[in-house]
């Protein structure tokens, strides 16, 4: 644990000290799009965030191969060498994209070119466990094709997330560390030798979001682009990849004594990626939603939109924080609920927990008002917005408006029931307003409180 836990803070300083170069490296070069219709940043922001994440991952893995037990995967194994080329070929692709933008199309024949490139490398799925059965070989061309389909839904369903600061990096976050935790126990707790490249993903993964997420906090300083964002979803298929197939039921039944303790063990991975499913259920599910929503529309399933979930959350009153948390919320929940499932024997605790945080859950979704107060002892070290001083402010402001509800500065209320900064919106520009007026209040906010894409 020690060795992987060094890795992981590798990554993460070498990525946290490169973002703030790239973001100069990026201005210079022009990577900074205009405002486009769908996003819900109000200014240009610099891209190519991808650059430091792929330099935190090249530094991860060279201290690994220096490593006593990493070390010996660089020997024993090609996973890290096809996850190199893989990220390479993705990384170039998306670095072109952030620059000059790249044809949805064409975009898609890299990402399966980058997949086979991985495939022939040895990252493919061997076999689909099945209960009561054992592992079911699977031939090359069906080997393929399912890693192919893996690597191209994950890749998609990371970059459609990228669409608030910090919440394609945040949820990326939170699944490799379930897969972490489910991958190191398959292998430091049931022998499967199989499982240790997945461990060393999950950790650099790990790395890499915890390095980027400080600049990609709201108000983001940079974004990760599609340079980043075509990464991270190639790196969690690898690490699904990579453990799937490969385990022999076998080998745990030995230690586990009995073979329905063993079908319990291994819920996860018996149907086939399902434990690396539920750790994008989120992104997977905004995919599958957009293909049919733009699909029945008549449009092409790769043409842009505004109605994304992370988007809706902003449309019914969430603040741009508050929707990133309750994305990471649902993520985390899933995630970590499937892992715990297949850990413990007493499914019946899990459930009903899982239950519980559900409704918790589904509480703070449907009141996108509510703004809590902290208690005045520790109201020093929250958030402004969480303290009262802030709030008793806000309802002077409020009692200052005119009889249509409108500030002093003759601009609505910000949404979720929050009075518009007056001196904020007084420095906007006419090309602003027009923007603002065109995006609408819904998803977008005025000076400290604009919504960012990242």
């Amino acid at each position: 644990m020690r060795e992987y836990l060094l890795v992981l803070f590798v990554t993460a300083a070498v990525t946290y000290l490169l973002v703030s170069p790239v973001r100069k490296f990026a201005i210079v070069a022009g990577a900074m799009p205009p405002v486009r219709a769908r996003d819900v940043h109000r200014e240009p922001t610099p891209r190519l965030g991808g650059i430091a994440m792929f330099g935190g991952l090249c530094a991860g893995l060279l201290v690994a191969s220096q490593l006593t037990t990493i070390g010996r995967l660089f020997i024993q194994s090609a996973d890290v060498r096809a996850l190199l080329s893989g990220a390479g070929i993705m990384w170039i692709l998306g670095v072109l994209d952030d620059k000059w933008g790249v044809d949805a199309l064409v975009k898609l024949g890299g990402q399966m070119i980058a997949a086979g490139v991985m495939v022939w490398q040895g990252v493919t799925v061997i076999s689909i466990p099945v209960p009561g059965v054992g592992p079911v070989a699977v031939t090359p061309t069906q080997g393929m094709i399912i890693s192919v389909l893996l690597v191209v839904v994950m890749v998609n369903a990371v970059n459609f997330i990228d669409g608030l600061d910090g919440l394609a990096a945040g949820m990326v976050c939170i699944a490799a560390m379930a897969f972490f935790l489910y991958s190191y126990r398959l292998w430091i707790g049931y022998g499967v030798n199989d499982a240790a490249p997945a461990v060393l993903f999950s950790a650099v993964l790990i790395g890499m979001c915890l390095g980027f997420l400080p600049h990609n906090l709201h108000p983001a300083r940079i974004f990760m682009g599609d340079s980043g964002s075509m990464m991270l979803g190639l790196m969690l298929a690898v690490a699904a990849i990579s453990i799937t197939g490969r385990v022999d039921p076998d080998l745990i039944t030995d230690r586990t004594g009995s073979q329905t303790a063993t079908v319990h063990a291994l819920v996860p991975i018996y149907i086939p990626l399902l434990l690396p499913l539920t750790v994008i259920a989120l992104p997977l599910a905004d995919l599958l939603l957009a293909v049919v929503r733009r699909t029945w529309a008549g449009k092409s399933p790769f043409a842009a939109d505004k109605q994304h979930l992370h988007h809706r959350l902003l449309q019914v009153g969430h603040s741009h924080s508050r929707a990133v948390l309750i994305m990471y919320f649902w993520a985390a929940l899933i995630a970590f609920g499937t892992v715990a499932f297949s850990i413990t024997n007493t499914g019946r605790t899990v459930v009903l927990a899982f239950a519980g945080l559900c409704l918790i859950g589904l509480v703070v979704l449907l009141m996108p008002r509510f703004r809590p107060h902290a208690p005045r002892a520790v109201q020093a070290i929250v958030p402004p917005r969480y303290r009262k001083a802030r709030w008793a402010a806000g309802d002077a402001a409020a009692d200052a408006a005119g009889p249509a509800g409108e500030s002093s500065a003759g601009e609505p209320p910000a949404a979720g029931g929050e009075p518009a900064d007056a001196p904020a919106m007084a420095e906007l520009s006419a090309k602003d307003k027009a923007l603002l007026s065109r995006v609408g209040s819904g998803a977008t906010a005025v000076g400290a409180r604009g919504r960012t894409k990242g």
